[in-house]
């Protein structure tokens, strides 16, 4: 038998390179005051000596509450026309999760782009609350395969979560976020002054974001919650700033030296609770807003953390504790909706969740106060025993 030579393999030629991501996180107030430079630097950052073209899309609910902001925004690109250039008059954007439901936001946005003549090297300004800054981060991406875009988040949740990470997304076929991208912003200013007009419960909803990236990273962050969760609960402005600041470095220390900013393996750390949350806010309409439904997803796998022997007993009352001296509420009837079989719908959440994310389930648990373990499964019965308890506690 004579020998006969083996397959022949093609020319493999192994594309390799990296991309260095960097962008500024601002801390100020009254950024649209003249003398404020926060916007100019961020936007000559690259180029000093360039008169940069912007479109601005401020959220209908902020325009609502700082009726005179449209004029403080022309006001300022006047006093800085050496360095910017506003493409028209501010742009007005419907906010709320119905942003992100909203089949025709996208399209609108990108036929608005277009109308507009923004090119690569233009910058979009999304002024507003997270749903805002997603569609409009979104419709930056896509377009040209991606414009500048900068981010001015004006609630809690956004100025000290979502609005300092790198990812942009839109809701579609019912599922929440299920059309995005992962592009990070040129950068991000967080004015505390729209933080002034916001409701208690705009408000309160941030500090859900702050208690769930202490429980998983900084013990040390969760005691300074404990100690001050009465200044917080009434909303004190010194207190109120410390939490953005430290949950906003937390969030960013996560994304930028944890391994993965752009989730390409299977675990989502900074999702701890968000399981059961984003099921919550499908099942109630959105009558729970993010925070609301974080916070009962974050005691939920708190509790099933300690019947799962994850954590110590007694931890879990003491989460739930502070969840409630921060003013949230545990319980949801949406809990008990339950399916034609007689399954809590809460529990899709955990398939909704994996496909989300792809690969094996991993769902973060806790083995301390600041300190998240990753499990691979989730008991149905630890599940529904841990649902018992957030009801008994009304």
């Amino acid at each position: 038998m004579l020998d006969t030579p083996s397959q022949a393999v093609g020319d493999v030629r192994l594309q390799s390179f990296r991309v260095a991501y960097d962008y500024p996180v601002v801390f100020t107030l009254e950024a649209f005051s003249p003398g404020n430079r926060s916007l100019i630097d961020v936007l000559a950052r690259r180029e000093p000596h360039k008169r940069h073209r912007c479109l601005v899309l401020v959220d209908q609910g902020v325009l609502a509450a700082v009726p005179g902001l449209c004029h403080d925004i022309e006001s300022y690109a006047a006093a800085h026309a050496g360095h910017m250039e506003l493409i028209g008059a501010p742009v007005p954007i419907a906010g709320g999760e119905a942003c992100k439901n909203e089949p025709d936001t996208i399209p609108r946005l990108l036929e608005l782009l277009s109308r507009r003549a923004v090119d690569r090297h233009s910058y979009t300004i999304a002024i507003g609350g997270g749903a805002v800054l997603d569609a409009a981060g979104y419709a930056s991406a896509i377009f040209h395969r991606g414009v500048r875009h900068i981010r001015f988040p004006t609630t809690v949740l956004a100025q000290n979560d979502s609005g300092v990470g790198v990812k942009n997304a839109v809701n579609y076929l019912g599922v929440k976020n299920l059309v995005g991208t992962f592009a990070p912003p040129w950068a991000v200013i967080n004015d505390s002054s729209f933080l002034e007009v916001l409701p208690p419960r705009e408000k309160r909803a941030g500090m859900a974001e702050a208690v769930k990236v202490a429980l998983i990273r900084d013990r040390r962050f969760y005691e300074w919650l404990e100690r001050h969760a009465h200044d917080l609960a009434r909303f004190s402005y010194p207190h109120m700033s410390d939490l953005i600041r430290d949950c906003a470095a937390l969030h960013m220390r996560q994304i930028g030296q944890g391994g993965d900013p752009f989730e390409a393996g299977s675990a989502r750390p900074l999702d701890f609770g968000h399981w059961a949350a984003h099921k919550l806010e499908q099942i109630t309409r959105n009558g729970l807003n993010h925070g609301e439904a974080v916070a009962i997803g974050i005691a939920l796998d708190t509790r099933y953390s300690v019947l799962s022997g994850h954590l110590a007993p007694g931890q879990d009352d003491r989460v739930a504790a502070l969840l409630e001296r921060l003013g949230f509420t545990l319980w949801h009837d949406g809990l008990r909706q339950c399916d034609a079989q007689g399954r809590p719908d809460v529990l899709k959440g955990l398939s909704e969740f994996q496909e989300h994310l792809g690969g094996e389930l991993t769902i973060t648990l806790l083995a301390g106060i600041g300190e998240g373990v990753e499990v691979h499964e989730m008991n149905e019965d630890l599940v529904a025993r841990s649902i018992d308890w957030l009801e008994a506690r009304r």
